[in-house]
């Protein structure tokens, strides 16, 4: 059954499906690593590289800020890779190395197809989109929403599916908060419904203790049931699981408003056009089989 607005239940998250693999190859593409590493930036693992380059929309801003805003990870971690980060290159400099450097990996990972008029339709629809984005209280997005639009249409596709995730982000992080999850509680309670194993998660930066502690925290709650494994993928209770379905279909419900202003038919047209592009983003090899966002498993 459709809305009447004509957004089909599941669409939109379908479409966060759809365009999340292509702004994620801004953390794990060879050619925006080489960008990073031109401005003076590690690059034998991706963090060093991934928290300045999301947070350059935000401009220098300091650890404290950049921690609220991305949630989930460890302040200590944040602290980690933001306070050197703007001392080795300015925010601005850092935006120009991901517009080249995801020019170049579009063109590696789509080769002709970059030009194509079908890239060309799916990046105008999803402009559309974006620019329909309500920011208000969604710091990334709207950092993101301030910068110039790129004139190439692989780049504006790019730039769309960032301020989108990035609106449904900031939207989901509300949602967790209405849930009373703080940032290391919406791991715990996702990893519990097995959206990801807890090892994917320790990729956050928290120490076990501080882990531990915040199953204890659910475990009052009846969120997770206190005698189960810390690790074990079924440890949330029915109340957890429940509670977590809210939170997903709260994210969907925040994230709906741009997707209004298209028609149906565009929103259907416009799944059509990102099936080959999401297709050859995740037969490049670059994204990891299994992600801290769940996609697929919620």
């Amino acid at each position: 059954m459709k809305r009447e607005d004509g957004l089909e239940p599941g669409r939109v998250r379908q479409l966060w499906h759809l365009l999340e693999p292509l702004h994620a190859v801004l953390y794990y593409a060879p050619e925006v690593f080489e960008e990073a590493a031109a401005l003076g930036y590690g690059t034998e693992e991706r963090w060093p590289s991934h928290f300045p380059y999301r947070a350059a929309p935000l401009g220098a801003v300091g650890a404290r800020q950049v921690a609220s805003a991305f949630y989930s990870f460890s302040p200590r971690m944040v602290a980690e890779h933001i306070d050197p980060a703007w001392k080795i290159t300015a925010p601005e400099d850092l935006l120009r190395a991901r517009t080249r450097g995801i020019d170049r990996a579009y063109r590696a990972i789509f080769g002709d197809r970059v030009d194509s008029p079908e890239l060309a339709e799916a990046a105008a629809l999803a402009r559309r989109a974006a620019e329909a984005a309500d920011i208000a209280g969604r710091p990334l997005a709207a950092a993101n929403a301030a910068l110039d639009w790129p004139r190439a249409p692989h780049l504006q596709l790019w730039h769309a599916a960032t301020i989108l995730r990035e609106h449904r982000g900031d939207g989901h992080i509300a949602a967790l908060q209405a849930a009373g999850l703080d940032p290391i509680e919406s791991l715990v309670s996702f990893a519990a419904i097995g959206a990801a194993s807890v090892e994917r998660f320790e990729s956050r930066g928290w120490s076990p203790e501080e882990w531990e502690s915040a199953r204890g925290r659910l475990a009052a709650r009846g969120l997770v049931d206190a005698d189960a494994e810390a690790d074990a993928a079924g440890a949330a209770t029915e109340a957890g699981r429940e509670l977590r379905r809210t939170v997903e279909e709260q994210t969907d419900q925040l994230a709906a408003a741009p997707w209004r202003s298209l028609t149906a038919a565009e929103v259907d047209r416009l799944v059509e056009l990102l099936g080959e592009f999401w297709v050859a983003v995740l037969s490049s090899g670059l994204l990891p089989a299994e992600t801290t966002l769940g996609i697929g498993k919620v």
